[in-house]
């Protein structure tokens, strides 16, 4: 029992996610339906660009990104901006999971050789808002946008016109509460002798660039997850064992509690009732309980309204922790650092997101009555 309540205070989002699903269970009984709940690409692709990550961690890479940047910044503010900037230009083509993977170790890296805790935690948080904010500008920029795009054949320009109103507002928000952060000056840590190995920068960097590939669908998603695999086994098989499993387990989860209320008839009628003309509310409010993935996938089949939800789920994309997968992931990344703070950092988050999630519902109210 003892171990039970040690892992639940060190993983609160994967015992919460265990719970929902395993009551769900008892309602709708495991059947062959379930194997379609999960959804395989983002898992392998989570899977696989972990292990690509760890990889170049491992060899260095961000070691000297890390001292580029600092170089390049100088201050604690303007290196907040930047790594702001990146997260929100690379979300809109990597989507906002990826650039988290990607970018919250760097910051954490970076923080390390500042030591500000304070400016840590606001710096993730941001990134993570970011992130969110950048991948809402694309179709490619996060699963929801994919889904929707396609199923109610949206064109590119019609998409970027729905999202740039509240996509460049976040931004601008976002880049307002970065004077919140100290004009510390930040030095570069010193240069490293040790010379980076070709080979297994040339091999990490190719796994990564493959997983980048199936997001785009250039790629099977099973290639991504072969050449992972391959890729720790020639190089370092530990990588295998640096992957978040807790992470990916979170997300099983999540799939089965979404895949089972969807089957409930009594939760179907429920939104066919209440979903015409609010589906941008009620898009944004059950994605605070279920996050925004499945609150699109459930709610498409219902309304014919897609740039309404669309807007719905992506601003819904604020406010809990679970109401994005990307928050999700910056904040188990940031968890399993060292001296985490996770209460504060779940005070600045909830304090932030819930000040984008009303700013941008209110806009969009506002432009949806012009």
């Amino acid at each position: 029992m003892e171990k039970i309540w040690k892992f639940i205070k060190a993983q609160p989002v994967m015992a919460a996610a265990f719970v929902l699903a395993a009551a769900t269970v008892f309602i709708v009984p495991p059947d062959k339906e379930y194997i379609g709940y999960c959804n395989r690409t983002v898992l392998i692709e989570l899977f696989a660009l972990m292990a690509a990550v760890a990889g170049l961690r491992s060899i260095g890479i961000f070691d000297t990104a890390t001292r580029i940047i600092l170089q390049k910044t100088g201050t604690v503010r303007k290196l907040g901006i930047v790594m702001i900037l990146i997260c929100f230009f690379s979300a809109m083509l990597v989507t906002n999971d990826v650039a988290l993977i990607t970018f919250v170790p760097l910051t954490l890296l970076i923080y390390g050789s500042i030591k500000d805790d304070k400016s840590l935690i606001l710096t993730i948080v941001l990134e993570s808002a970011a992130a969110n904010l950048g991948s809402m500008m694309t179709p490619v920029g996060n699963p929801q946008n994919l889904f929707l795009y396609d199923k109610y054949g949206l064109t590119a320009m019609t998409f970027v016109k729905i999202m740039l109103p509240v996509g460049a507002l976040g931004l601008a928000a976002v880049l307002l509460m970065t004077l919140f952060l100290p004009k510390d000056k930040c030095e570069a840590p010193k240069r490293s002798d040790s010379k980076m190995p070709v080979f297994k920068a040339a091999v990490y960097t190719a796994v990564f660039l493959l997983c980048i590939a199936a997001v785009f669908r250039l790629v099977p998603d099973w290639v991504c997850l072969i050449a992972a695999v391959a890729a720790a086994l020639i190089c370092d098989v530990k990588l295998l064992l640096k992957v978040d499993y807790i992470l990916l387990a979170t997300f099983v989860c999540f799939f089965v509690f979404v895949g089972n209320i969807a089957r409930i008839e009594a939760v179907s009628d429920f939104f066919s009732h209440i979903l015409t003309d609010r589906e941008l509310i009620v898009g944004a409010v059950l994605s605070q309980f279920i996050s925004n993935v499945p609150a699109a996938v459930m709610l498409a089949e219902f309304t014919d309204n897609g740039t309404q939800l669309l807007l719905g789920v992506d601003i819904g994309g604020f406010g809990t922790i679970i109401a994005s997968m990307a928050s999700l992931i910056a904040f188990q990344i940031y968890r399993g650092s060292v001296k985490a703070r996770t209460g504060r950092y779940m005070g600045v988050f909830t304090l932030v997101n819930f000040g984008l999630l009303v700013l941008l519902l209110m806009v969009q109210l506002f432009i949806s009555h012009i």
